[in-house]
């Protein structure tokens, strides 16, 4: 790996972010919301704002290079590339909410923006992302203005618990795997659907754990603490109670679905080391061996920030509960919920 590709690899940011120096430190504090037994649930739902802070902190700049741009997964099609899957995925949440030029649209969570670029061009509308992280804020305002779409979507800090929105301000709403970081979903889904006028959809994208999830079963309570170190998570919740919470907060329920059921190819190929890829390769046992030596000598040289190997370590162990939890279906990745706010009663 060169200099200026491992610069690149790892998170050396300027401004609103961490900087090398504080790169550890803030690794080590991510670390001490969680143990190999899931950690103090109470404690990240507390501080769900630190927790998702420095996690966007430290993975932000790695995803971007690595993922894309829309850091989520979707249902795969056979010959389909991930990008072409993620696309397709952002236009069909477009049109299931229905979205038509002039619409004033809400992407809660909207991380550095791909999505929501990806869904404006698409639909024509105009689209507010809200964001509580300040390096991914300012990332996601320079890739719209690289989009030319300045004058069509905007970017404002502020937490999804709290929205600094009136009532009934937006014609949709969306969030794709961002309110998972919430604390409450309950609290989440009121607040989107206060914002949200009367008569109009909300569609969410979901991690959850399945029917299947057994608490009193060692291995799944393994594999949920890894998704919860692995993907910056106070808690993983399950599909019943998203859609609970859903009908509690008010909305009607239109349809909800685990999406990977129907799909005919699995959503994690670029991550199982059973296929040729090197996001595959850093899951293979042979990557767990190279790719740990390699990050420790990067970080000896000083090209990589000191706490890249347990970074790298983190979201090893987010990526096998990912992997594990979705081949024993006790978790899915994929579940989506479309929802309308009634044309009566806009208070619950």
């Amino acid at each position: 790996m060169s200099q200026s590709r491992a610069i690149h690899f790892f998170p050396d940011l300027q401004g609103e972010s961490i900087t090398k120096d504080q790169f550890e430190f803030t690794m080590e504090q991510y670390i001490k919301y969680h143990d190999l037994h899931g950690g103090d649930e109470e404690l990240r739902k507390s501080n769900y704002t630190d927790l998702v802070n420095k996690y966007y902190d430290l993975i932000t700049k790695f995803v971007e290079y690595w993922w894309g741009q829309s850091f989520h997964f979707a249902p795969r099609w056979r010959e389909e590339t991930l990008r072409e899957s993620i696309k397709r995925f952002e236009h069909f949440i477009a049109l299931q909410l229905g979205l038509k030029k002039g619409m004033k649209v809400l992407d809660v969570g909207c991380g550095i923006g791909g999505p929501l670029i990806e869904i404006s061009r698409f639909s024509s509308t105009e689209i507010t992302g809200l964001n509580n992280n300040a390096y991914q804020i300012s990332r996601g305002k320079d890739l719209i203005s690289s989009a030319g779409l300045s004058e069509q979507c905007n970017l404002i800090k502020g937490d999804f618990m709290n929205m600094p929105f009136p009532d009934n301000t937006f014609d949709a709403a969306y969030a794709i795997e961002s309110t998972i970081h919430a604390p409450d979903v309950l609290g989440a889904y009121q607040e989107i659907y206060r914002v949200l006028k009367p008569g109009q959809y909300f569609a969410v994208d979901e991690l959850c754990l399945t029917e299947r999830f057994d608490p009193s079963n060692n291995k799944h309570m393994e594999i949920k603490a890894e998704l919860e170190l692995g993907c910056g998570l106070p808690d993983v919740r399950s599909t019943r109670q998203c859609i609970q919470a859903m009908k509690d907060a008010g909305f009607e329920v239109v349809f909800a679905k685990d999406l990977t059921e129907d799909s005919p190819c699995t959503w994690y190929q670029e991550m199982d080391s059973g296929v040729l890829s090197w996001t595959s390769f850093i899951n293979s046992g042979l990557g767990q061996f190279i790719i740990p030596a390699m990050i420790g000598a990067l970080e000896f040289l000083r090209i990589a920030p000191k706490g890249s190997n347990r970074m790298m370590t983190t979201l090893y162990k987010g990526s096998h509960g990912l992997l594990t939890g979705s081949k024993e279906q006790i978790f899915t990745a994929i579940f989506f919920v479309l929802a309308r706010k009634p044309l009566k009663g806009s208070e619950i």
